[in-house]
């Protein structure tokens, strides 16, 4: 089989092993006699699972014990709307580079939440490339 890479947006490519792994383990994980698919979010088989993740992910980023993690669904979109309301406090602005279609949909969903401030604007001042360092407009103290 010739594998095909995907480098779009959303899901991406995995390693063939892990593909394997999740094929051998779909209709058995570790011996439970079920799927993962089937499980019980609140079973103690899936609680491993969910445990491992979160232990795995902050080994990955050197977090310690004074970090949590929370594994959400929601793509892209989702995070245009979490982002300001986990980090744009009242009376505060943020500032955003609207650089194409992503960042019209980030700001778009900022200004839901609170005061945004476009630093830069490549579409309509700079059509042709990112600016310079030196050309952003950041608000100081911004969030």
């Amino acid at each position: 089989m010739s594998r095909i890479y995907n480098f779009s947006a959303g899901p991406a490519v995995l390693p063939l092993e892990v593909l394997q792994e999740a094929q051998k383990e779909l209709v058995d994980y570790k011996g439970s006699g079920m799927s993962v698919m089937e499980m019980s979010h609140r079973g103690k088989e899936y609680d491993a699972i969910h445990q491992e993740a979160i232990a795995t992910f902050k080994e990955l980023c050197g977090l310690d014990d004074d970090w949590s993690v929370c594994f959400v669904q929601g793509g892209a979109s989702m995070q245009f709307a979490m982002i300001p309301m986990n980090f744009l406090g009242k009376d505060q602005v943020a500032d955003y580079v609207k650089s194409g279609t992503w960042g019209g949909k980030a700001i778009k969903e900022a200004q839901k939440i609170g005061q945004v401030n476009i630093a830069a604007d490549c579409q309509k001042d700079i059509p042709t490339r990112q600016p310079d360092a030196s050309e952003y407009k950041w608000t100081p103290g911004a969030a």
